[in-house]
């Protein structure tokens, strides 16, 4: 069956997401055919949305659809709310929520480890865990393609449908070890120097292939649906991630409980390939990381500093509001900040290297937070000063291996919209609070909606007494009830300077992205020794609150890419109109409208030189919301012929009018 969508994000996907962990594939009984123009979405992490399969009846309207496509929700579009069938659904179960998945995906792993060395004797094994979507093992062997995995899969294949016992068996460390080394694997001495366990068990597939392993699998191999199961792509991997260790061929699998799962699966992941940030700011120029410059450096190019301009725009608007102070400060600091703040003992792994500068060490800030509170230490504060809001859209850099960046996602030098809140004790709760509040308004702008929300507690190394903690964390809590946001405790999980708050936000695939941090902090006013005057003349020490609603703004902006893919609203597209010419005999009077909308605040473009049809065509892949089109009626009437990407042709009007609705559709945030 081929898998068409009509949806709240574009031509391919009508979208819901429910408060279960399962992904459903529903069948609707009514799909919009408004889909010449729209584009698709992409799946990094899968957890609770409806996708709609074709449909003969379209009965659902061009409006429902086109409000859906600019509140960009993560609610199911109406479409799909409507028409929904219960008998048509297909269930995705996660680890989680089927122990039965995560057998069949262990269990895969050790039968294509088995393939492997069956077909490729001299290959050594490693490790080969099941992971969120199937499985991956890690083999010391000659490079491998995409010819060999196909080889390696009817291998499976032929393992499978011979119905092998999976048997567990428990064996001493020694005689584990002289197993092992009966069969010359070397990388399992090393796995089996680290198990701490006793005894050792042993997991084997009928009598001709064993591994040390923990479990669980299924009890024979004809448990596994072949058709279920396919092998994704072959990577390098370093053995225990170590960069000075050797180079593995890692094998990634995925494995369902039967082919139509897969099938939706493998649908999923085309659309994720289709999302992907990096292949999308190459297309738009919005961004991009030059070799030449350095892995993990960006490059903002001029569509994508627009946006980013929108962003921190945006940002500092509501903070201000809100009362926050906005700062700037230096990209360097002396190392002796480093060694006040921490940082260098417990974070050094991540910094970069020092620099020397007339016999003094200076450091590339990896944080912004020490230049805050030597800020506050500037003067004196009595405790009527309180609650002091600063905030700062801070670079910061820090050393990531070459293996480890990705895009927008894993970089070396990225600015966080970093604030600091400096109060007392009794303020927390207020103080929290308001950055609830201050973060759902600012993510709301963007179309975020839908959130996890961590509470993380004291952990067993941490600094402050029993009572500030005790405080702290019912203040968080008590701030997070008020709000009416549910959350769930990460025992132990804070940080060891004071309790947290993590909050992921659920984009239009129900894919969760760490993004808001919230965390109060007893170490860095110590560290400082910051003080505040209280009411009878004593000094006392300040409760330090760190907050980012939005992480970073470039892995944020790969995160709005993705949502989008890259079809921005009106009011966050980089250029907001194209205006087209029929002819060039029609080019000066374009120029004269692409300068008056200029003055009026539009972002747009004239564009000439090729056929109509093809500048209309050009437009559509750079996904511009607006075409103006002018032909010699136009130019006659002063007039222009408007298009939009959303809405479909939009008829002849007025420059003036045109001007007065495009700005009232970015002003509220609409389509026109």
């Amino acid at each position: 069956m081929k898998y068409s969508y009509a949806g709240a994000l574009g031509r391919t996907m009508a979208l819901s997401l429910s408060s279960s962990r399962s992904l459903f594939f529903t069948s609707s009984k009514s799909l919009s055919p408004l889909n010449s123009t729209f584009s698709c979405f992409p799946i990094r992490q899968i957890s609770s949305l409806f996708l709609l399969y074709p449909s003969k009846n379209n009965s659902c309207t061009r409006n429902k659809l086109l409000r859906c496509r600019n509140s960009f929700s993560t609610h199911v579009s109406v479409a799909a709310d409507e028409h929904t069938n219960s008998d048509d659904k297909i269930v995705l179960p996660t680890n989680e929520s089927s122990h039965g998945l995560l057998r069949i995906r262990h269990t895969c792993a050790h039968v294509m480890a088995m393939a492997v060395q069956k077909l490729y004797p001299n290959a050594k094994v490693t490790i080969g865990p099941w992971i969120e979507n199937g499985f991956y093992y890690d083999f010391d062997m000659e490079p491998l393609t995409d010819r060999d995995l196909k080889r390696i899969k009817k291998e499976m294949d032929r393992i499978i449908s011979r119905n092998l016992p999976l048997v567990r068996e428990e064996v001493s460390r020694d005689e584990a070890q002289r197993r092992i080394m009966a069969i010359n694997e070397p990388y399992k001495i090393e796995i089996l120097e680290s198990i701490q366990e006793e005894p050792i068990t042993i997991y084997h597939i009928g009598n001709e292939w064993w591994d040390l392993c923990a479990g669980p699998h299924v009890e024979t191999t004809g448990k596994i649906n072949k058709k279920a199961v396919e092998l994704e792509s072959v990577a390098g991997a370093y053995w225990r991630g170590d960069v000075k260790k050797p180079m593995l061929q890692r094998i990634y699998g995925t494995a369902w409980e039967n082919e139509d799962q897969l099938k939706a699966y493998l649908h999923f992941k085309e659309e994720a390939k289709r999302r992907d940030h990096r292949r999308i700011g190459q297309d738009l120029d919005l961004f991009s990381i030059q070799d030449e410059a350095g892995g993990g450096l960006v490059f903002w190019h001029p569509k994508g500093a627009i946006i980013r301009h929108i962003i921190e725009d945006t940002w500092k608007k509501i903070h201000m509001e809100r009362g926050y102070d906005l700062l700037y400060t230096p990209h360097v600091a002396k190392a002796d900040l480093w060694k006040i703040s921490g940082h260098l003992d417990f974070y050094k792994e991540n910094m970069f290297d020092q620099m020397e500068i007339e016999e003094e060490l200076f450091q590339l800030r990896p944080m912004n937070c020490p230049y805050h509170v030597l800020i506050y230490k500037r003067q004196l504060h009595s405790y009527r000063d309180f609650p002091i809001r600063v905030a700062e859209l801070g670079t910061v850099y820090r050393y990531e291996l070459s293996g480890a960046l990705h895009g927008l996602f894993r970089v070396r030098g990225f600015t966080q919209d970093d604030a600091h809140i400096f109060c007392l004790e009794d303020q927390i709760k207020d103080e929290i609070r308001g950055v609830l509040d201050l973060t759902e308004e600012i993510l709301q702008q963007f179309g975020f909606d839908k959130y996890e929300v961590n509470l993380s507690t004291r952990p067993e190394k941490a600094v402050g007494d029993d009572e500030i903690w005790e405080k702290a964390t019912s203040a968080l809590k008590d701030a997070l009830e008020d709000k009416g946001w549910s959350y769930q405790i990460d025992d132990g999980g804070g940080a060891f300077y004071g309790p947290k708050i993590d909050l992921k936000i659920e984009d239009a695939l129900g894919r969760k992205w760490q993004c808001s941090t919230i965390q109060v902090d007893f170490n860095l006013p110590q560290r400082f020794d910051i003080t505040y005057v209280d009411s009878n003349q004593e000094r006392k020490r300040p409760i330090m609150i760190h907050r980012a609603v939005l992480g970073s703004l470039e892995r944020f902006f790969g995160v709005l890419i993705e949502n989008y893919a890259g079809d921005f609203p009106l009011w966050l597209s980089p250029i907001q109109a194209r205006v087209l010419p029929v002819t060039d005999a029609q080019l000066q009077y374009c120029n004269e409208v692409g300068k008056k909308l200029k003055a009026s605040g539009i972002r747009v473009e004239v564009c000439s030189g090729e056929r109509l049809p093809k500048l209309i065509r050009n437009a559509e892949k750079q996904k511009i919301p607006l075409m103006a089109v002018v032909g010699p009626k136009e130019v006659e009437t002063q007039t222009i012929t408007v298009r939009s990407r959303f809405a479909g042709e939009l008829g002849n009007m007025s420059i003036d009018e045109f001007i007065r609705r495009t700005k009232t559709a970015s002003e509220s945030r609409t389509f026109l």
